[in-house]
């Protein structure tokens, strides 16, 4: 659609930012039944000749009885133009912005190459994920933050704490999250389905780690739980190495969704046979390393598996713990069968794990890179004790 303007300086900066986005020649038209007046027409006439004198347009004339209306304007010299509106180009703008976006602070590589394809957006006068070039201070402290997770020096303080330390204010992440994501996932591997809270758990950085809940015949160290019995123990991740079993679990069960988990143990398996952990969607890494810990006080003949959606989400959330234990786990009402029989063809799609061959998530996640696979909440399916073969 034609762009028609009543207003001179719009229609020349309209011309601007379509060459700054990409276009060779724009054009764009008066919107003659819109002028208020004659003497507003007048006016917008007078200023488009005066462009024209100096040769940042050309116009083009209507014909027969519209032969002294201008019927188009087009874009001759954007340097003579960008003159006589006094503005400043967008790339030069952009240049200055991706300069101070990177100025004083070490960063790597792959971080420099982002400042230089967000110059690269900013100078075709776009912004990148919202951020405009006037944006650059904000953005600047995504950088300083970004640098600072990659130097490791979030592990083991708290989100606001983090913030504050590094960029002198204890909400700046929180804002920004979104982008200091962006920035890491070039770098760092983030599942991508996961919202940026997330994605900054599973790397370490979290406002407080959630408590781990277990259940099972289990004491704490100093602590005898035989005579209470209670129906889960919560725990602060770090008290993991705390944890002694009764007696040897027939199996360990990790546990997405709190409502499966509370189903799991109250349903499954009352009794206790197994040690069964809630993880709370993606685990972060105070948990991961709790996980770690527990899985390691079993036997190797201890079967341990995780139950989570069957979809891209669920597989990847699978994928991080099993990279966390460190040994072969197996997916606990997760397959391919039940999601074939039960499950959906969603409306969006996202990427499952990108997993080898021998994990155990490895031929659901293949599926679910089809066309046409189903997925499936946990929460549909009734709880029952894995299979211990």
């Amino acid at each position: 659609m034609a762009r028609r303007f009543t207003d001179a300086n719009g229609l020349l900066n309209d011309l601007l930012d379509r060459f700054e986005a990409g276009a060779a020649s724009p054009i764009a038209h008066p919107y003659y039944a819109a002028f208020a007046s004659v003497v507003a027409a007048d006016a917008f006439l007078k200023q488009i000749r005066e462009a024209e004198a100096t040769g940042a347009v050309s116009v083009g004339w209507g014909r027969g009885v519209k032969r002294d209306q201008v019927a188009h304007v087009r874009l001759a010299s954007a340097e003579i133009l960008y003159r006589y509106l006094d503005r400043t180009p967008a790339s030069r703008i952009a240049q200055d912005a991706a300069a101070r976006l990177a100025a004083g602070s070490a960063l790597r590589d792959s971080l420099k190459n982002s400042a230089s394809q967000i110059a690269e957006v900013w100078g075709r006068g776009k912004t990148w994920h919202g951020f405009a070039s006037s944006d650059v201070e904000m953005l600047r402290d995504a950088f300083v933050l970004a640098q600072a997770i990659l130097d490791n020096k979030h592990l083991d303080v708290d989100y606001k704490t983090f913030s504050r330390r590094t960029v002198g204010h204890s909400k700046t992440l929180e804002r920004i999250e979104g982008a200091v994501v962006r920035l890491l996932s070039c770098i760092l591997e983030f599942p991508p389905g996961a919202r940026p809270r997330e994605a900054l758990r599973a790397i370490g950085l979290e406002r407080f780690a959630p408590p781990l809940l277990v259940a099972g015949k289990i004491d704490l160290e100093g602590a005898d739980l035989s005579r209470i019995c209670p129906h889960y123990l919560g725990i602060t991740p770090k008290e993991a190495d705390r944890v002694r079993f009764r007696e040897p679990p027939a199996y360990i069960l990790t546990i997405e969704n709190f409502a499966s988990f509370n189903r799991h143990i109250a349903e499954a398996d009352p009794g206790r046979l197994g040690t069964t952990m809630y993880v709370g969607g993606y685990p972060s890494l105070a948990t991961q390393q709790a996980l770690r810990m527990i899985a390691g006080s079993v036997s190797e003949q201890t079967p341990i598996f995780h139950w989570s959606d069957i979809d891209p989400d669920g597989t990847w959330i699978f994928h991080t713990i099993e990279r966390a234990i460190g040994r072969p786990i197996r997916p606990h009402l997760m397959s391919v069968e039940i999601a074939e029989r039960s499950g959906q063809v969603p409306s969006k799609i996202s990427a499952p794990a990108r997993c080898s061959p021998e994990s155990g998530i490895a031929r659901l996640a293949a599926y679910l890179a089809e066309d046409g696979a189903k997925t499936l909440e946990q929460e549909e399916l009734d709880p029952v004790l894995p299979e211990l073969r």
